[in-house]
C-alpha cells in the first residue's frame, strides 16, 4: 500500500507561545497554520503542558509525518565565526551574553550562509516529549532560521536594513548590509517604551540613519498596532515583510497575515 501524502510538521516553541504548521509536500499546500499566544511568560514545564494539550486536542497531529522540525525561540544563543569556533569551548562562548548553568545542554546549528556556528540552549524537556510522541525529528534555533532567510533574500548592493521579528515580549533584531550580517540581538520588552528604546538604541549604536534605513517587520505586529505607529513616528521607512511562497494555502488560512508566521513558514 503506497502512502498518498507526504507531510511535514513544524513546531515553534517559546515561553510566550506556540506555533504549528503542516505542509503537505504532495499537494504543495500549507494545510494547517496556528499560533497560540500565552497571556504571560511561562516556564518550560508549563509550556510542555500546553504543548501536550494542543497536540492531543487536535486530530491533525495524529497524522503520520515524514519530517518534523522544532524551532526553539529564546534569547539563549550566540553566533561564533567558524574560524574562531572550537567544539570544546561552547560554554565559554555562550556565557558572555547568556546566564547558563553547568547542567545546561548546549546545542549548535551550522549557519552556512555566513560561515558561523549558532550556539544555544534548547528546551530539553520539550525535545524529549516530541521524541517520545513522534520519534526522530530535527531542531534548530529561531535565529538560525531568521538569519538564513534574511541573508538569502537581501541583495548584494543593499544599504543597511533592519529586520525586526516581533514577539509578545521580545524582539529579534537583525541588521544586514551588502548581504553581511552586522548585528543580531534579542531584547525582552515589557512596554511600548522599552520596545522603541531598544530599536532606537540599535540605530544609534550602528549609526544608522532614521531617514534612509528601512525596517522590515514580521511576527506579532500589524499596521493598526501601536508598536507599528511608534516605529513610524521615529523612522521614515517601516514596512511589513513581503512574503512570497511557492506553497498553496488551505482556504481557512488568512494569507493577508502571513507575516505573523514568518518564522515557522521559513522552516521547510
Amino acid at each position: 500500500m503506497t502512502k498518498n501524502n507526504i507531510k511535514e510538521l513544524s513546531i515553534q516553541v517559546n515561553l510566550n507561545g506556540l506555533s504549528f504548521c503542516i505542509l503537505n509536500r504532495t499537494s504543495n499546500t500549507i494545510e494547517f497554520l496556528n499560533n497560540i499566544q500565552f497571556q504571560h511568560k511561562l516556564n518550560p514545564f508549563d509550556v510542555l503542558n500546553r504543548l501536550k494539550t494542543e497536540l492531543s486536542a487536535n486530530s491533525v497531529f495524529s497524522d503520520e509525518f515524514d519530517a518534523i522540525t522544532v524551532v526553539h525561540q529564546n534569547e539563549l544563543s550566540t553566533l561564533v565565526p567558524k574560524k574562531l569556533y572550537s567544539e570544546n569551548n561552547k560554554a565559554d562562548y555562550l556565557k558572555f551574553n547568556t546566564k547558563i548553568l553547568k547542567t545546561d545542554f548546549i546545542a549548535d546549528d551550522d549557519v552556512a550562509i555566513n560561515d558561523s556556528v549558532n550556539l544555544y540552549i534548547p528546551y530539553v524537556n520539550l525535545n524529549n516529549y516530541i521524541f517520545e510522541t513522534f520519534g526522530e525529528f530535527t531542531y534548530k534555533h529561531s535565529s538560525t532560521v531568521l538569519i538564513d532567510t534574511i541573508l538569502q533574500k537581501t541583495s548584494q548592493n543593499s544599504n543597511a536594513e533592519m529586520y525586526l521579528h516581533v514577539n509578545s515580549f521580545m524582539i529579534e533584531v537583525s541588521i544586514v548590509e551588502n548581504r553581511q550580517l552586522q548585528l543580531f540581538n534579542v531584547f525582552e520588552y515589557h512596554s511600548k517604551e522599552d520596545f522603541i528604546y531598544y530599536v532606537l538604541f540599535v540605530f544609534e549604536q550602528l549609526k544608522l540613519d532614521v531617514e534612509t534605513t528601512t525596517i522590515h517587520l514580521s511576527g506579532n505586529i500589524d499596521k493598526n498596532n501601536e508598536l507599528y505607529d511608534l516605529l513610524y513616528t521615529y523612522v521614515r521607512h517601516v514596512e511589513l515583510e513581503k512574503l512570497s511562497f511557492s506553497y498553496n494555502f488551505s482556504e481557512n488560512i488568512d494569507t493577508d497575515k502571513l507575516h505573523h508566521h514568518f518564522l515557522i513558514l521559513n522552516t521547510f
